[in-house]
């Protein structure tokens, strides 16, 4: 990956050999890495500095990166966020989803992998905005503000968050027609993951949540296969 400029990483983990070997990795990478011995420091250099991306380990001492995620997620929606974990279990990976993570390692892992996860995240959340593309899609009573990630319905304006808007994004460039999960989940997640795919179902419900002011555009969850969004041909105007 071409690193556009030097993104700041907050690494918070208790283990200080493996912290001081991705810290190391990670400026090797060309990244600026502040280390959290735990979650309590971790969430004191979260609110004194800006970070393009948060890499978590769960269990920690004073605070774990459960709860530290939550924290983060209160006060900042968008920043991404990787856990790192040893534990496998299916109910930790949803939770850790369904707490606003873009993704969660298993130790132990390689540090390509841990490179390219990361790298694949940075460039979902960070992707340079093209000259040509369309800002703004008008969806019914909605205008959504795709660079400023925005969807005004005239009386309220939500912000999104960048998988929000980059899923929306998808599902308004195929208006009316079908999108499969796998082509979502490999298009925005990178990877066409069984629990990635948990984790977009509930971002499904926010959109759908978002969109209920227009009783004329359904959000439908086909299940197993796809979505498609629907609106009435007296709406499209892009």
């Amino acid at each position: 990956m071409n690193i556009p400029r030097k993104y700041r990483i907050l690494l918070a983990e208790d283990d200080p050999n493996l912290s001081s070997v991705l810290a190391d990795y990670f400026e090797l990478l060309g990244y600026d890495c502040n280390v959290a011995p735990d979650g309590e420091s971790g969430i004191h250099l979260f609110n004194k500095q800006q970070f393009d991306l948060c890499v978590l380990d769960v269990m920690m001492p004073r605070k774990d990166g459960f709860t530290l995620a939550c924290e983060i997620r209160e006060k900042d929606k968008t920043t991404p966020i990787i856990f790192l974990t040893a534990k496998g279990l299916e109910e930790d990976r949803i939770k850790g989803f369904r707490l606003g993570c873009d993704d969660y390692i298993i130790k132990p892992f390689s540090s390509e992998e841990l490179s390219l996860r990361i790298e694949a995240v940075l460039r979902r959340c960070y992707i340079p905005k093209e000259e040509n593309i369309r800002n703004i899609f008008p969806i019914g009573i909605y205008a959504f503000d795709i660079q400023n990630r925005i969807l005004d319905n005239g009386v309220k304006k939500q912000k999104l968050t960048h998988k929000e808007a980059s899923l929306l994004q998808l599902l308004c460039e195929n208006k009316n027609t079908l999108v499969t999960r796998e082509n979502a989940l490999k298009k925005i997640w990178g990877s066409n993951d069984y629990f990635l795919g948990r984790s977009m179902d509930v971002f499904i419900a926010r959109l759908r949540k978002y969109l209920k002011e227009d009783s004329s555009i359904n959000l439908i969850t086909m299940h197993g296969i796809g979505f498609l969004l629907e609106i009435p041909e007296n709406n499209l105007s892009i």
